[in-house]
């Protein structure tokens, strides 16, 4: 399908044509959301955790003979009867990551990009460049163009004053094209892609 590209100003710069195996598609909210629920998973830490018996640094010996003090029978000062002793079935360390297969997430990407599409949340840019790093210079092509919340991509170097710029710009995320993920371009409501990245992606997925 063809596609308008514009300038960062929102000015007209021409057309492209976009690959319906990545933009066309009728968008499946559940491989989407099976998606960002693996990214989700992935990436918490796990290291809550509280110390168990084994933990706890008291000696392993005997409180005090089995029978004949008229109270109950213990062994061990580490036991979760006393205080300071361990916490039973407290949590431990471990990971929270599942399996998803790679092609399940190769297709979750790409009907994220076709959803995008589908709402008009899609934006191609000739390329994502500044002469100066100036963050007031963006946020008034921003302006422009329309664009307040947005996930911009770009090829495989992000130019170094562009992305200086943007980082001091609430809602606005810039990514070199392998950083492109599902949850990221699903939380924005913009995604904009320059014309290194549509290249790499149609590349990526032939």
């Amino acid at each position: 399908m063809k596609f308008d590209i514009t300038s960062m100003d929102g000015a007209a710069a021409g057309s492209v044509e976009l690959d319906d195996a990545i933009f066309g598609l009728e968008p499946r909210a559940d491989l989407i959301a099976r998606m960002v629920r693996w990214q989700l998973a992935k990436r918490q830490a796990g290291d809550h955790k509280t110390l168990g018996r084994a933990d706890i640094n008291r000696t392993g010996k005997k409180m005090y003979k089995q029978k004949g003090t008229g109270g109950a029978r213990h062994g061990s000062a580490r036991v979760p009867q006393f205080r300071g002793g361990g916490r039973a079935m407290g949590p431990v360390l471990h990971s929270h990551a599942h399996d998803l297969p790679k092609k399940v997430r190769a297709l979750a990407l790409r009907h994220a990009l076709s959803a995008k599409m589908r709402a008009g949340g899609l934006v191609v840019w000739e390329k994502a460049e500044l002469a100066e790093g100036k963050t007031k210079v963006l946020r008034d092509s921003f302006a422009k163009s329309a664009i307040a919340n947005a996930l911009i991509i770009d090829g495989a170097e992000v130019h170094e004053k562009f992305a200086a710029a943007a980082r001091n710009l609430p809602q606005i995320d810039v990514l070199p094209v392998q950083g492109i993920n599902v949850y990221d371009i699903m939380r924005r409501e913009k995604l904009v892609l320059t014309k290194g990245a549509l290249e790499a992606l149609e590349a990526r997925f032939k």
